[in-house]
């Protein structure tokens, strides 16, 4: 997914005298182990899928850890679009020729297309892609990435994390609801509010949540407990983006992540975790928001800073106890052609 799907035909994103409001509206066709008649899904099959991810968007950024900590590489595709794109879609201009090896497009708009000839809403990413036919299957990325968990589990790598663990999930359901409409969106509700007021209620509804994370991460590793669940992968990549574009791009000025002690310590941890650091392109993540949004950042200048060398400085959250993998393994390092450039981790 992308503010893109929110963007009107001329990239403006944020509107005069309106309240941002994300269209949540998607393609729900499910990727499932066994399909009931008359179910909107289709059966996992290992080498028939590519997932679409854009590094810099972090509603994609979810779907690549959650790839890696999994260990779906080989029965899960990847394809990753450039980080800017204009209104029309996302491109596959990394790859030789401006044109993804195995879907053979260029505009990821064509393989939506090939779903629905007609199809009026943003070219969002993640998006999956049946490459047997070229078309998106679903671009529904809370339910793409609850799927890897419980729906690819034969395809798992030995020792995968159980991201989304049975005996947690109400309560960890109420956590993620509470980190998307707060945090995940709540930076943009700040960033493209098209009035004073709009700002100024979307800025404080955003810090009364990332003070109410710094104090459930106050006294617990994780936000579960002593290992990593999705609800941690989805604060993560809002929180690897604050101080590099939030915190100045969309206004979100009242603290910095690294003035937030829990959380900054936190987030450090998460980024030192094999399948985490290892995904994040800072330069792609500041070249997507400060060219793309053009009506907030019109001469598209993108900034030097912030200092990154502090994400591989010691956090401490060791104390606390926990392992983040649980009764599980890290990742095996991550594959040559999927190693993200200019990566300020060393492989």
């Amino acid at each position: 997914m992308t503010e893109q799907a929110d963007a009107t035909p001329g990239g403006v994103y944020s509107s005069k005298g309106k309240a941002y409001t994300r269209d949540t509206r998607y393609l729900t066709t499910r990727i499932m182990r066994s399909v009931a008649p008359g179910e909107d899904a289709v059966l996992v099959e290992p080498g028939r899928f590519r997932l679409i991810a854009a590094r810099a968007c972090p509603w994609a950024n979810r779907a690549i850890i959650d790839r890696r900590l999994l260990g779906l590489e080989d029965a899960l595709s990847i394809g990753f679009p450039g980080p800017t794109h204009d209104a029309d879609s996302w491109t596959l201009d990394l790859d030789p020729g401006g044109v993804d090896p195995v879907l053979g497009i260029h505009k990821l708009k064509d393989a939506y297309l090939r779903r629905d000839p007609d199809y009026p809403r943003g070219i969002t990413v993640p998006a999956i892609v049946d490459t047997t036919a070229g078309a998106v299957v679903t671009n529904d990325f809370a339910q793409i990435t609850l799927d890897m968990s419980t729906q690819w589990v034969e395809y798992h790598r030995p020792g995968a994390p159980d991201l989304y663990p049975l005996a947690q999930r109400e309560e960890m359901d109420q956590v993620m609801r509470y980190i998307y409409t707060e945090i995940n969106n709540g930076v943009y509700r700040a960033g493209f509010a098209g009035t004073q007021e709009a700002y100024n209620a979307a800025y404080d509804r955003l810090f009364t949540a990332l003070d109410w994370a710094e104090e459930r991460l106050s006294g617990r590793r994780f936000l579960m407990g002593g290992a990593i669940t999705e609800a941690d992968v989805r604060l993560f990549t809002t929180l690897v983006r604050f101080d590099a574009v939030y915190h100045g791009h969309f206004k979100t000025n009242r603290t910095k992540l690294t003035e937030m002690p829990a959380l900054w310590a936190y987030a450090r941890d998460l980024f030192q975790t094999p399948g985490f650091g290892d995904t994040v392109n800072f330069e792609q993540i500041k070249q997507h928001y400060y060219i793309v949004h053009r009506d907030l950042n019109p001469l598209q200048i993108v900034p030097q800073g912030p200092d990154l060398s502090g994400w591989l400085s010691e956090h401490g959250r060791d104390a606390l106890g926990g392992a983040p993998f649980g009764a599980g393994t890290p990742p095996e390092p991550v594959r040559p052609e999927e190693r993200a450039p200019h990566s300020i981790l060393t492989y």
